[in-house]
């Protein structure tokens, strides 16, 4: 499937529905290609029946590994379990599984970018994926850390991060949307603009980190107020504080 760049990010959010096993993602020219294999492709295609279909080649299970690759941030050094972190660095070791999040992601790194310039406390993760931005605030020493996400591949692929990380946080089935969130006092969102637009009314956190839109969609939030803004590759990220 095709999208524009635009209109890119709510086909995303729908897939993240429909193959929570993952999905991949090639840039060609002004369009976002989307791609779902195996038998996720089936509930896909049920859902957007004009899709093009196409066979794939045998160990099209594994070749997704080739394309991610460990980032660093700082003093953060996000990556696979297949590759070796430097020497020195707070590795945060994320094997995605069948959620979304490697690091890699611009907007994943504008949020780590953003989180190192931050006062340790508490931290909310909305929308966690595969958990490395909770991971990464409990590496940076904020606590405690509480993330959350409305699926349970998301929720699983967290907990099993966290765990290979020895850090300790919470994580939590529930859509933000509609749930009672736990309080912190500073909130990540790295998810759909419309959903951080849903949320940020039920949000008792004084600073709001958000991504997941492009430059050109400015991002505002009901209660909030922008404070600083960081851009990479064609997306944005943006601190927000209370008031």
């Amino acid at each position: 499937m095709t999208a524009p760049r635009e209109a890119a990010e709510v086909l995303r959010a729908r897939l993240l529905e429909l193959a929570p096993e993952g999905f991949e993602e090639v840039e060609r020219g002004d369009l976002i290609e989307l791609a779902v294999y195996g038998e996720a492709a089936r509930r896909v295609l049920a859902a957007f029946p004009n899709a093009t279909v196409a066979e794939v080649e045998a160990g099209w299970e594994d070749r997704w590994r080739e394309f991610h690759h460990g980032v660093r941030i700082g003093p953060l050094w996000v990556g696979p379990p297949w590759e070796e972190p430097p020497a020195g660095a707070l590795a945060v070791v994320v094997d995605p599984g069948r959620a979304f999040g490697t690091g890699a992601h611009p907007t994943t790194r504008l949020c780590l970018e953003l989180l190192l310039d931050q006062p340790r406390g508490s931290v909310l993760d909305l929308g966690c994926g595969s958990g490395v931005l909770a991971i990464a605030a409990c590496l940076l020493g904020h606590a405690p850390v509480t993330a959350v996400d409305l699926a349970e591949a998301s929720i699983e692929a967290t907990r099993s991060n966290a765990a290979a990380n020895g850090v300790a946080l919470t994580a939590t089935l529930l859509d933000a949307t509609t749930a009672a969130l736990p309080a912190a006092g500073l909130a990540l969102a790295n998810i759909a603009p419309a959903a951080v637009a849903a949320i940020a009314p039920g949000l008792t956190a004084t600073r709001l980190i958000a991504s997941g839109y492009p430059p050109s969609e400015p991002l505002a939030l009901d209660g909030y107020r922008r404070r600083e803004r960081r851009e990479l590759d064609g997306w944005a990220a943006d601190l927000f504080e209370l008031g």
